[in-house]
């Protein structure tokens, strides 16, 4: 949906005085408030490479590489505790013995 807006707004610019009031026409016909097809637009500029920010994809990427940190530091974690474990495991076993 938010390609298909932004799509619209972009053909229809011209019949409109700016590209704000474009925005606020298409906006009601989609059934969106204009200040979300306004960002949808912004970040269509990012992607473009008409305006300065994080693109779509790098934000994704970033996000993607977040979680992937976590799920490494938790199983970091859960290897030191099971290393730890039967590192005590092998000393009882040897004071035992």
């Amino acid at each position: 949906m938010r390609e298909r807006a932004v799509r619209m707004v972009l053909e229809h610019r011209g019949e409109h005085p700016s590209q704000w009031e474009a925005i606020e026409s298409i906006a009601g016909k989609i059934g969106c408030v204009p200040q979300t097809l306004h960002t949808w637009m912004k970040q269509h500029e990012v992607d473009a490479g008409q305006r300065g920010g994080i693109t779509t994809a790098d934000a994704q990427r970033v996000k993607d590489l977040e979680r992937e940190v976590r799920e490494l530091r938790k199983a970091n974690e859960i290897l030191k505790l099971a290393s730890a474990f039967f590192a005590q495991a092998e000393l009882d076993r040897r004071t035992k013995s």
